[in-house]
């Protein structure tokens, strides 16, 4: 029998009868299973906040407590336009004077004077070659009819060329091919050699037409005299790049990096605060369910907040604490940084204040010398025994997800046993209505006859 006919016989074990008590059987049985899941998966979404913070956190204490931090450098010319400058990690700190006395040129030459640019140098196809002070000469092929326009061109175009090509007209009716050599130095001279018929303004006339003699350039270092082919100069102090500018003198300084080191600084201290926040947050503890946070009750989520709480009391290596250096947390727990005493700590006591926070060798009042780990990698291993891989935090959170597999699979199997159940109270409502509907049919029957017997 259809289930769409349940109840027609009877009228009382109907379908809205069983909808009734299967509604009221996943109340009890379903709900609270299809709840926990959305509960789990909740603290799932929570937990990658959490997740993120501390990666952020972490990674902001990796990128400070190498030593590598306080390699960096900065180069300022402090006074003077003569140089331009910069330094990679690791350069020597200094200060140093700079003298130009001439800056290195590129050799220029002239072509005899052409009518027009299109002027034809050579009617017959040929070759001629380029050399720059005597160095390897490089063979530019031409076509018969090649004009003066063609040959700047070929010599533009050949990537191994040493020198580079322009037309210039100086007056109507004179135009002059101009090159100049690629490279600065003295000794750049300039030759066009023809094996062919190249006009005689090309070749002959180039070894007469100087513009400008290459030379090199010429400086002073704290005094001492320095002859370099180029106006960039890298090979005078190691990790230190100058280039030339002008003639006159510089004063220049190479000093620690300080607003590099100061950014890092400021980056710990607010992935520091952020990560605080949302711990706080998260594990708040209050008998209002909207104020109570999601992680009131995991002991690992809140034992990860008491780790960061405690976290800048631990550290310091028995030398100090690290309130010392500018660093204060308020009745609120969040942390902050006074730059002025950190920077007075760094010029007072560079050397310790470097392994104070980074490791090394650090010197105390008494004279003697500890060895320190650093309080970024103190706090590195404190905070990597719940965030590296395998470590607290990844087991906590394949616990999650574990937790919501097993909850879907409970509610499979909830939902199964409740089909299964109203499966057979739908066929046993089925006989029951049939049984009902037969006895309703006999009564009818009685009740005729009883009639028909009364009216006889």
């Amino acid at each position: 029998m259809s289930i769409s006919s349940l109840g027609v016989g009877s009228g009382i074990l109907t379908q809205d009868v069983l909808d009734q008590l299967r509604k009221a059987d996943e109340s009890g049985k379903l709900t609270p299973v299809t709840l926990s899941i959305a509960h789990e998966n909740d603290k799932k979404e929570s937990f990658k906040l959490v997740d993120e913070r501390m990666t952020n956190f972490i990674d902001s204490v990796n990128d400070i407590k190498s030593q590598s931090v306080w390699n960096e450098r900065t180069a300022t010319v402090a006074s003077g336009s003569s140089i331009s400058v910069s330094a990679v990690e690791k350069t020597d700190l200094q200060d140093f004077t700079i003298e130009v006395i001439t800056l290195a040129t590129k050799q220029i030459e002239r072509s005899g004077a052409f009518t027009t640019a299109t002027d034809v140098v050579d009617t017959a196809a040929g070759s001629f070659d380029i050399s720059v002070g005597g160095g390897t000469a490089v063979s530019i092929n031409y076509s018969a009819g090649a004009t003066l326009t063609d040959i700047k061109n070929l010599i533009n175009n050949d990537i191994s060329s040493p020198v580079n090509a322009t037309i210039v007209q100086i007056n109507s009716g004179e135009f002059r091919l101009f090159l100049n050599s690629s490279d600065m130095g003295a000794s750049k001279d300039i030759k066009i050699i023809s094996f062919d018929g190249l006009d005689t303004k090309l070749t002959t006339e180039f070894d007469l037409a100087a513009v400008r003699d290459a030379g090199d350039a010429a400086f002073t270092y704290n005094g001492v005299a320095f002859i370099r082919s180029s106006n960039k100069v890298d090979d005078l102090i190691v990790g230190l790049s100058m280039t030339l500018t002008d003639v006159g003198t510089s004063e220049v300084s190479i000093t620690q990096d300080r607003t590099s080191i100061f950014d890092k600084f400021d980056n710990f201290v607010s992935k520091y605060n952020e990560s605080l926040t949302e711990l706080n947050s998260l594990t708040a503890v209050s008998i209002e369910a909207s104020e109570r946070g999601i992680f009131s009750n995991d002991s690992l989520i809140k034992g990860l907040k008491r780790t960061m709480q405690d976290l800048l009391d631990s550290v310091g290596g028995g030398v100090g604490a690290i309130m010392d250096y500018g660093f204060d947390i308020d009745r609120d727990g969040k942390l902050s940084l006074n730059k002025t005493i950190l920077g007075e700590k760094f010029d007072a006591e560079p050397k310790n204040t470097q392994a104070f926070f980074s490791g090394g060798d650090f010197t105390k009042s008494d004279g003697s010398i500890v060895s320190l780990s650093g309080v970024f990698s103190e706090i590195a291993t404190r905070i990597e025994s719940y965030t590296k891989t395998g470590a607290m935090l990844d087991s906590f959170s394949e616990g999650l997800t574990q937790k919501v597999s097993d909850l879907e699979e409970r509610k499979l199997q909830v939902i199964a046993r409740l089909d299964a159940k109203y499966e057979i109270l739908k066929k046993q409502y089925t006989a029951y209505d049939l049984i009902i509907n037969r006895i309703n049919s006999t009564s009818d029957i009685f009740t005729q006859l009883i009639a028909q017997n009364n009216n006889n």
